[in-house]
């Protein structure tokens, strides 16, 4: 009976893999995986005091040095009120701080402070583990092919502009 339980999971199994996928099945997914390893990543950075997308801020920074926030914004893909709103939160817990602009007094250049420096440790701790858990079970050339596409479909929906006269769904209803 035992065999039989086993040649019924390995049938059900083809069933799966060959199942139609449906019109949101890939898209679903995406959302889905990103919103999981969001949360995963959150609950990680639970101990440096930061919350996710907070991360890539300071990234950001302890990369490029410091930056205004619309070349945070611009970098990271977000629109300019909610840079401003996170670049807020950081600077209450410390972690960065704005100065004016050695060069354009107008600017105002967002940095990190001696704190958010000493958090980036911590920043790629969480993130390591993060991507180990969303990963685990995957080997390496899984793992590589998983990156390509979706880098492909990032690349494709960055690409995509609307031609004159062309309509998205929204405006058709």
């Amino acid at each position: 009976m035992g065999k039989k339980k086993k040649e019924e999971k390995k049938e059900k199994s083809k069933k799966k893999e060959h199942a139609a996928i449906g019109p949101a099945d890939v898209s679903s997914a995406i959302v889905q995986a990103a919103r999981s390893i969001r949360t995963v990543l959150s609950r990680n950075l639970l101990s440096s005091g930061l919350y996710a997308g907070q991360d890539g801020v300071m990234l950001a920074l302890a990369e490029a040095g410091g930056m205004t926030a619309g070349a945070l914004a611009a970098r990271l893909g977000v629109k300019a009120p909610t840079m401003t709103r996170t670049i807020g939160r950081l600077e209450a817990q410390g972690f960065v701080e704005r100065r004016p602009d050695t060069t354009d007094g107008r600017l105002t250049v967002v940095d990190l402070t001696s704190a958010g420096r000493a958090s980036l440790e911590t920043i790629a701790r969480a993130c390591d583990l993060s991507e180990r858990q969303a990963l685990e079970g995957l080997s390496e050339k899984e793992v590589r092919t998983l990156l390509k596409l979706l880098r492909s479909v990032d690349g494709n929906l960055r690409g995509v502009i609307v031609q004159d006269g062309d309509k998205t769904v929204a405006e058709e209803f």
